[in-house]
């Protein structure tokens, strides 16, 4: 986890959130917006609730709510503390 040593509780997870492309396919410079990126990186996850183990693993990259999470900043990094319910998806990059 890059040095950080958080451990999340419970069905909590670690996301490093993805950069958003300044690019297009087509190589078109997009505008800087303020819209919070929605895909990240897990870094690290809790133990789950009792009945309920973790579906998420450390490197999924997932999909996640827009507004979910808590922003966590360590030597200027941005890291988000979210429940598992608020990732929608895992990403499959093959």
């Amino acid at each position: 986890m890059d040095g950080v040593k958080i451990r999340p509780l419970s069905d909590r997870v670690i996301v490093k959130p993805l950069e958003m492309d300044k690019k297009t396919a087509g190589g078109l410079l997009l505008p800087d917006t303020k819209e919070k990126p929605q895909e990240g990186i897990v870094i690290n996850i809790g133990n789950g609730k009792k009945d309920e183990p973790m579906t998420v693993k450390i490197g999924d990259h997932v999909l996640f709510s827009k507004y979910g999470g808590t922003e966590y900043k360590v030597d200027n990094e941005t890291y988000l503390i979210m429940r598992e319910s608020d990732i929608y998806a895992i990403i499959d990059d093959k």
